[in-house]
């Protein structure tokens, strides 16, 4: 590795939405009731804007340099030092960081702005802004930490923010019963991240070199070759430990479960979580660690087959929702799937873009629905909306515009990021027809029900409140936003300004990776080649030279390795595999299939939905509708089985040990009165009647004590009387 070039910045991008949230956290409610919102507003979105500010200097700086050398350090001060621990409180960014610095802050900085419009009535607007800068903090902590402690402090960091922002409006039981689960499920996963953790120090330990800083790790993960942790291969039982981790704060199954509730916070937050950071945080860290799981062929098997079944598994959920938020959020689940797909492929930089892709559009459609909720006075059933696209164009368009995207439609990002996915599920060494075959499946349900979003939300005519001259009631939390009329409206132009340039990123990002095969360059995998390998980028413009695609994954892994080829070079000149041309045009294809069928049913009417509800006796659709029941099996096993346990718990400590404990009590007791009774009637008895027979004695010996000599005298005689009539006899 060459020498890093050391910075003293990076530590600012993680300070000043610190200095935010400490500013906004202590005083805010002060300074919002003397100032007004807008200074708490500009506490808030000043230190995220130069954080961003700083996070692209940072990004200029690495394209700057040499490939090889792109890793900018801030050493600030040494943290820990207990035994052969040494970690220093210290901050990197590389090509990989580099990027998650510009998604987070960027799009982080797009969703502060549009906060200031959507929650314009929030009476605790402080304390929002608190949490939404404390959750940037924590995220580039995790993001720039040079050390897996430190990214973990990061990784904690942000799942607390979850469980504050989620229920935010803690005075509702679904908001309050939705951060704690959110909270809970996560800290299941965060249990195997720190198991892999603590399982990766000791096994290097073993050798001597034990280390938890990821430059380090790159250069000693060959250490654990050789090593077992419960008879299983050391590499393997820390990656799957690790991976753990992953499928929590990722939603992946089993731990998915959280990420639809997280809903019922406000729609900022949504985007926030569900786009761009906190569930992005597992991604990123099987990418930055890339070359440790590279080393457990089983733990990438395990990662792929996840990620296949939990795309699939969401993306069927999705179909059946009504909620407009649900049904985004069962779409994110379902993406990063798609993500885990190409991590568990070794389509690690694939995966990275997709994560990069998606933060666009995925951010768009959430804060594109909460425009919605917004002029809908907080309405979230797409059955009480429609028409919305000549009320709020502006919403209207972006909205589409991040649905083709995320449908899979060329020329808009989601179709190279997802394509290339599917590439490598088919090509890799690592992948299969299988996997293809199920991620394909998905991806056809995607552009089904996000045009049967756009299609019940912003075609036909408006349902919504206040429709036909009836009167509004009003919605959600009794706002209304200060809104007098009933007809929806576009919203403002501090909510719209994210969209557009959100729907900007969602047409144009993808033109950054354009596959070999449509003549592109692969300009995102060469940028991650130094972190991620240069061998994965040849082998993904090379796959028809063979076996070149084994020989080159994994060649040159590590930060600050070389890159394999000039990438433009062999983009030209390398043939490409035919069959790459039909899986793009059939997966095309898929989604075209999608969007006709919901055109079909929701616009022209041509097919009854009723026509797939009710095949089977209803049985699929009910059991997509009611999302296959796991939430229901997890109430019946884990929480009655939880609180079955505690409740038998409590009855063995009021039963058993309380009983011992007043057994014990109650014989203590008998003993003691006992005790008193032999003390009282014996000891005392005994004592009490020895008295009484001296007492007796002394009153009878008294009485022979007359004072008159002659009564001596007798008794003197009778004395001497008895003591010779003894010695004669």
């Amino acid at each position: 590795m060459s020498h890093p070039t050391e910075v003293d910045y990076l530590r600012w991008i993680i300070l000043l939405p610190l200095i935010g949230a400490t500013v906004n956290g202590l005083f805010g409610f002060h300074i919002q009731k003397r100032l007004g919102r807008g200074a708490v507003i500009a506490i808030a979105c000043l230190p995220v804007a130069l954080s961003f500010a700083l996070a692209v200097t940072a990004f200029v700086q690495l394209v700057g340099m040499e490939p090889n050398d792109r890793f900018l350090l801030d050493d600030m001060s040494e943290w820990i030092h207990v035994g052969n621990m040494k970690l220093n409180l210290a901050w990197w960014a590389d090509p990989l960081s580099g990027v998650m610095l510009l998604v987070v802050t960027g799009i982080g900085g797009l969703i502060h702005v549009y906060s200031a419009g959507y929650m314009d009535d929030e009476p605790s607007v402080w304390r929002f802004f608190a949490y939404l800068n404390l959750f940037m903090a924590a995220m580039l902590t995790l993001v720039l930490g040079d050390s897996l402690l430190t990214l973990f402090v990061g990784w904690e960091g942000v799942g607390l923010c979850s469980y504050a922002l989620i229920g935010f409006w803690y005075k509702e039981w679904a908001n309050a019963s939705a951060g704690s689960k959110a909270f809970i499920v996560n800290r299941i996963g965060d249990f195997g991240f720190v198991l892999g953790m603590f399982g990766l120090y000791w096994c290097l330990d073993q050798t001597g070199q034990g280390t938890l800083i990821v430059r380090e790790l790159v250069d000693r993960v060959h250490l654990l070759e050789g090593q077992t942790i419960f008879g299983m291969a050391a590499a393997t039982f820390i990656t799957l430990a690790l991976f753990v981790g992953a499928t929590g704060k990722s939603a992946q199954i089993p731990l998915y479960v959280w990420l639809p509730d997280a809903m019922a916070g406000p729609t900022p937050v949504s985007a926030l979580i569900h786009a761009a950071t906190m569930v992005t945080a597992g991604v990123y860290m099987i990418a930055r660690l890339n070359f440790l799981f590279d080393m457990a062929p089983t733990t990438l098997g395990v990662i792929a087959f996840i990620g296949t079944a939990t795309a699939f598994v969401a993306a069927t959920i999705g179909v059946a929702q009504w909620d407009i938020k649900k049904v985004l959020a069962y779409s994110t689940v379902s993406q990063l799937g798609f993500m885990f797909i190409a991590m568990g492929v070794g389509a690690y930089a694939q995966g990275v873009f997709h994560l990069f892709t998606h933060a666009f559009f995925k951010a768009c459609l959430f804060l594109g629905s909460g425009s919605i909720i917004h002029a809908l006075h907080h309405e979230q059933d797409m059955r009480n909306m429609g028409g919305l696209r000549k009320y709020m164009p502006i919403t209207y368009w972006t909205f589409l515009l991040s649905t083709l995207a995320i449908a899979g439609i060329p020329p808009f990002a989601g179709f190279f990021s997802k394509d290339e996915i599917l590439w490598k599920a088919w090509s890799s060494p690592h992948g299969s027809g299988l996997i293809w075959l199920f991620g394909s499946i998905a991806a056809g349900f995607t552009a089904f029900y996000m045009f049967r979003q756009v299609f019940l939300t912003f075609f036909g005519e408006y349902r919504g409140p206040g429709h036909a001259g009836e009167e509004d009631h009003g919605h959600g939390h009794g706002d209304d936003h200060g809104h007098g009329s009933h007809e929806p409206h576009e919203s403002s132009f501090v909510m719209t300004l994210p969209l557009i340039v959100l729907a900007t990123g969602a047409v144009l990002t993808g033109f950054l990776n354009v596959p070999g095969a449509l003549g592109g360059h692969h300009i995102f995998d060469n940028w991650l080649a130094p972190v991620m390998g240069g061998g994965e980028h040849a082998a993904a413009v090379a796959h028809g030279a063979g076996h070149a695609a084994a020989a080159a994954h994994g060649a040159g892994h590590g930060v600050g390795s070389a890159l394999v080829a000039d990438a433009e070079h062999v983009a030209h000149n390398v043939a490409h595999d035919p069959f790459e041309y039909i899986l793009m045009g059939t997966s095309v294809l898929i989604a075209l299939g999608g969007i006709l069928l919901a055109w079909l049913i929701y616009i022209k009417k041509a097919i009854a939905p009723e026509r797939f509800s009710d095949v089977l006796a209803g049985v699929p659709y009910n059991l997509v509708y009611n999302k296959y029941y796991v939430d229901e099996v997890y109430e019946s096993t884990f929480v009655r089985g939880t609180l079955a346990l505690s409740s038998l718990l409590a009855n063995f400590d009021r039963i058993v040990i309380d009983g011992i404990v007043n057994g014990a009590a109650s014989v203590t007791r008998l003993v003691s009165t006992v005790e008193a009774a032999f003390d009282k009637y014996v000891v005392d008895g005994l004592v009490n009647a020895i008295g009484a027979v001296s007492l007796w004695t002394g009153n009878r010996v008294r009485a022979m004590q007359t004072g008159h000599i002659y009564s001596y005298l007798y008794v003197i005689v009778i004395g001497v009387a008895v003591v010779l009539f003894v010695q004669l006899i």
